[in-house]
């Protein structure tokens, strides 16, 4: 097996293993959050599992648990089947689906004893949880890692744009001042600007060659961007230096040099490094000249560039723009995570409501599976991100389970509220027919996910 097999292979595998170690965190937690509300109103948990110990959502198919140990009234265990985890609270109707217990009259330490407000604490524990959860580790990132971002006016050398932001009318070295006549004081909300400026009064107000201009984004605009690979269609420009280079690249092969800093491709003057990765790709295959500097003296080297390769050598951001850096005491950084959290939360249920409001965003774009949620994990290990990307995911799962979906904790509040509201109780018998449609509902969901995922990873 080739070495590059090997080095995707692992990459894969680090991605695979960081997204299993998030969502058992995130599991187990959110089923404490049931766990907990119910101890604190003296109701039984007979189950706390880590994944399922059935062929979910049949509980009675396929029973059977890696590991249990019972502990007083509550057998803790790890099931086989891994898309979820589940608490089994006495006097419940839930994923076991354990009608025998509910043909019995209620007992004082079962969920259907406990008054209306104590039930709504019980479902939403889980919901509360992924809350804290998320707001907890934004403040653990903030303290201990500050935050770090480019505001928009440091981008000296303008925006460096693929295919879908050259179809909108951008330009490689834009420098962008405003989106809606509104600034945009971070660079890396650009993107979030226009995605949600996707009307046809939208648009981009950009410095392009000395002149103000200004730049109307047209219909389907979020449609591309919704269908986009990994990486934005929008980052920020660098000069072509050397600040970096890989070893036995066709860069170090060229005897290039840290520092070195390129000022033509063929004779044709180069500013941007995005203008030499386009260049780049127009000649691959071709023999070319490029021109360098080093210590104030020109000179060159011919290469051959292979196609999809590339030179080999970066510059390197923070040598040649001047990054924000803003450090938190814990005061602070309690106070950012507070902000961020409601932030990120605000944006993702905004994010979700366009699939249903915009014409433009199809559904088969939009959503995905767990390959969907391993692809935003990076193929090498970095502590800050995935204490992100966990708390990014904890507010998914918060949104997601306050859905009004019967098997949901969305669903068991909605029958709730309306409990509270009118003083009646919602029938066993509706609650049992409304949970079992709602687990096959939720099976399908899971199964189509997964399934775009496939399809997309075979047509990739």
């Amino acid at each position: 097996m080739h070495l590059n097999s090997l080095l995707l292979m692992s990459g894969t595998a680090v991605k695979g293993l960081q997204l299993f170690a998030a969502l058992s965190i995130l599991i187990v937690l959110h089923e404490f959050g049931h766990y907990f509300f119910a101890r604190i109103f003296k109701t039984r948990v007979e189950k706390f599992y880590l994944f399922f110990d059935f062929l979910f959502p049949f509980s009675g198919l396929l029973n059977f648990s890696l590991f249990k140990k019972q502990v007083g009234d509550t057998l803790y265990g790890i099931g086989w089947f891994p898309l979820g985890g589940y608490v089994k609270i006495s006097g419940m109707i839930d994923e076991s689906m354990d009608k025998e217990a509910l043909a019995k009259p209620p007992e004082p330490y079962e969920y259907r004893s406990k008054k209306p407000y104590q039930r709504l604490f019980i479902m939403l524990g889980g919901i509360i949880v992924n809350v804290v959860l998320a707001i907890f580790l934004y403040i653990v990132i903030f303290c201990a890692y500050g935050e770090e971002y480019l505001p928009t006016s440091n981008a000296v050398y303008g925006i460096a744009v693929d295919s879908v932001g050259k179809s909108i009318g951008l330009r490689n070295g834009d420098m962008i001042q405003s989106i809606d006549n509104l600034p945009v004081d971070r660079f890396d909300h650009i993107p979030k600007r226009i995605f949600y400026s996707h009307n046809q009064t939208g648009t981009i107000q950009v410095i392009r060659d000395g002149q103000k201009v200004t730049v109307n984004i047209p219909k389907g605009t979020v449609g591309k961007m919704t269908k986009m690979k990994k990486g934005g269609f929008i980052s920020f420009n660098l000069p072509p230096v050397a600040d970096t280079i890989l070893p036995n690249s066709l860069a170090s092969k060229s005897n290039m040099q840290k520092g070195d800093s390129i000022i033509a491709f063929n004779g044709t003057p180069i500013r941007l490094q995005s203008d030499l990765k386009e260049l780049i790709k127009a000649n691959y295959g071709t023999p070319v000249t490029i021109s360098f500097v080093r210590k104030n003296t020109i000179d060159s080297f011919k290469v051959t560039i292979p196609k999809d390769s590339i030179l080999g050598f970066m510059p390197i951001a923070e040598n040649h723009l001047k990054i924000a850096k803003i450090r938190y005491g814990l005061m602070l950084g309690i106070g950012r995570g507070f902000t961020y959290t409601y932030e990120t939360f605000i944006d993702y249920v905004t994010q979700f409501g366009l699939i249903f409001t915009s014409p433009e965003i199809k559904v088969n774009d939009s959503v995905g599976g767990f390959y969907s949620f391993g692809q935003l994990f990076p193929s090498i290990f970095d502590l800050e991100l995935f204490l992100k990307l966990v708390a990014f995911i904890s507010i998914i799962l918060a949104f997601m389970n306050l859905l009004p979906i019967p098997g949901l904790d969305g669903g068991y509040v909605f029958f709730l509220l309306f409990e509270i509201i009118s003083g009646r109780q919602v029938s066993e018998k509706v609650m049992e027919r409304a949970t079992t449609v709602g687990l096959v509902v939720l099976l399908s969901l899971m199964v189509y996910f997964n399934g775009l995922d496939a399809l997309r990873y075979f047509k990739h």
